[in-house]
């Protein structure tokens, strides 16, 4: 057995041709493998100033110069815009914020299906602060939050947008930032998404030191 494969490298294998089954199946098999996926709870308004909130696991940072974060938005069914799409590509601006275990419950609440113009951040009972650098609303519960400006949206067929914002602004809790600019994992307590419902903490870990060869 490989030290990399505890059943070891000649094993059989379940194996799938993405090219010949459906979207859903190849949405359960990757969800289900690439894990843990952070959460993003998006804050947007629409274009009367009405908050709107929803949780995304497809989500991660991709860049620090310039800062770059990706969310993935699925359309809706009859492939018109949900509401956090309709409203970045509207206002061109929309926060992230981080996901806490505190937060969870509020976050589950945040993903049901509300009627347009509902403020989920409200039937959440979460806060709503003002932005410093854009419109959208930051989240006070949340222990770090990211405010973005459009940088571009790529649409994937007719289904998907991946929408890549530029980092403006960001709000920490006290305490989690040292004076290195190191933030406390522990303090930030973020959860993720496994497969299915099934989510995570983060908090067994432990260290690997990069090789140097």
């Amino acid at each position: 057995m490989s030290p990399r494969d505890p059943i070891g490298d000649d094993a059989p294998r379940a194996q799938f041709d993405f090219t010949t089954i459906s979207a859903r199946e190849r949405y359960k098999l990757m969800i289900g493998a690439i894990i843990p996926r952070p959460i993003a709870l998006v804050t947007t308004i629409d274009e009367t100033g009405r908050h709107n909130a929803a949780p995304f696991s497809f989500f991660n940072c991709l860049s620090a110069d310039p800062p770059i974060l990706a969310i993935g938005v699925e359309n809706n069914p009859d492939m018109s815009f949900k509401d956090t799409a309709q409203n970045i590509r509207m206002t061109e601006v929309f926060t992230v914020n981080i996901v806490s275990f505190a937060m969870a419950e509020a976050m589950h609440v945040c993903g049901a299906k509300y009627p347009r113009g509902e403020d989920e951040l409200k039937a959440a009972g979460l806060t709503a602060a003002p932005g410093v650098k854009v419109a959208s609303p930051w989240i006070r519960e949340a222990p770090a939050a990211f405010e973005c400006r459009r940088h571009v949206t790529l649409e994937l067929g007719k289904s998907r947008q991946i929408i890549l914002g530029e980092i403006l602004y960001a709000h920490f809790r006290d305490g989690l930032v040292d004076d290195k600019l190191h933030v406390d994992p522990a303090g930030v307590d973020a959860i993720a998404r496994l497969g299915g419902d099934t989510c995570a903490t983060i908090r067994d870990r432990f260290d690997m030191l990069t090789p140097k060869l």
